[in-house]
């Protein structure tokens, strides 16, 4: 669910840059678009299981017990960034395209620190990003 997101990471986008030498000369061209992996914290309560969440999606692509890895139409999915403004409205909408869990950190289980919310992050990896508005 939406609220158990505490921060994330907009998309991070980067081209390589190629030499072609010419003569006594370099001239660049651009290489192939990259897409950086963004992280998402999120607050693990009891119900729902943030964590639980992520390692159901993980399951889809990878399954511990049997070793088997799932197929991509499975694990990869389309995920939505939305950002609000002061009073609730959407104020900027990026859609992540064939998003999918490439690690996760279930957190520090600590009971010296009362109180203090328990934090999961995820790292996601994705095709591409479309910034909706």
């Amino acid at each position: 669910p939406a609220f158990v997101i505490r921060k994330t990471d907009r998309p991070k986008v980067s081209s390589e840059r190629k030499v072609l030498d010419h003569i006594n000369i370099q001239r660049y061209y651009k290489g192939k678009t990259i897409w950086q992996p963004i992280t998402i914290e999120l607050y693990d309560p009891v119900v729902p299981s943030a964590a639980q969440s992520v390692m159901e999606w993980l399951r889809l692509s990878h399954e511990s017990v049997t070793g088997r890895d799932g197929y991509i139409d499975f694990y990869k999915k389309d995920i939505t960034i939305n950002v609000l403004g002061p009073v609730g409205d959407k104020v900027e909408e990026w859609k992540l395209v064939g998003a999918f869990p490439i690690s996760f950190d279930g957190g520090t289980l600590d009971w010296t620190n009362g109180g203090d919310a328990l934090l999961a992050t995820a790292t996601l990896s994705y095709d591409y990003a479309i910034l909706q508005f």
